[in-house]
């Protein structure tokens, strides 16, 4: 049900961002991949988060299955901050005339996207089952820092970057504002989805192992 559910979301997202909103008088069509880049990058820190939770909940309980929560957001997080950062490149192209420049939500999401990387290279490097569970719980609570520093970047610093409900010194119109929301929903519904088949994949191959043992 959540996979149809994830579904009916996205292609509802995907006719209001691209028939139903309104074309930006200054960018035109371009600024439509502003309805993909945020909720992009809202699903990463949303991931990171649940990887902070069941990071916490792993060193307290030991069950196996909060470590495999863990991994699972953080892959699914890596790979949505990735869709952020590309689709943010292009719509800079556009906007800036160039297709990366060192501002500090850029500079920070990028960083958190290697820190991230980091988790699953500390993950692969080490042998012991318990062990690579427990460093990389500690691992993602730590880490964890670098997302709501990346969050407050462009409220912390001077960015060309824009604020979330405002795009280069205007605010959004209704139908903007409605089509974001349910775009951000639709990729929300959309991570929750491909959570639940990555841990159902994660303890299938537990089972998976132990049946060979």
């Amino acid at each position: 049900m959540l996979d149809g559910f994830s579904v009916l979301s996205i292609i509802i997202g995907l006719y209001l961002a691209l028939l139903w909103a309104p074309t930006e008088a200054t960018m035109g069509h371009v600024q439509r991949i502003f309805y993909f880049h945020v909720p992009a990058a809202w699903v990463g820190f949303l991931a990171f988060f649940v990887t902070l939770i069941a990071s916490i909940l792993y060193l307290r309980r030991r069950a196996r299955l909060w470590d495999i929560v863990a991994t699972s957001s953080v892959e699914i997080g890596v790979a949505f901050s990735l869709m952020a950062i590309c689709s943010g490149s292009i719509w800079a192209r556009v906007t800036w005339n160039t297709w990366w420049t060192w501002d500090p939500r850029l500079t920070t999401t990028t960083v958190t996207l290697g820190i991230y990387v980091a988790y699953l290279m500390l993950r692969g490097a080490l042998d012991d089952p318990a062990q690579r569970a427990r460093f990389a719980a500690v691992y993602g609570i730590v880490g964890f820092v670098s997302v709501p520093v990346t969050f407050m970047a462009i409220r912390w610093w001077r960015t060309i970057h824009p604020v979330i409900l405002s795009i280069s010194g205007f605010e959004l119109s209704p139908r903007m504002l409605v089509t974001l929301l349910v775009c951000t929903s639709a990729f929300t519904l959309f991570y929750f989805a491909l959570l639940t088949h990555r841990v159902r994949l994660g303890l299938l191959a537990d089972e998976i192992a132990r049946l060979r043992e």
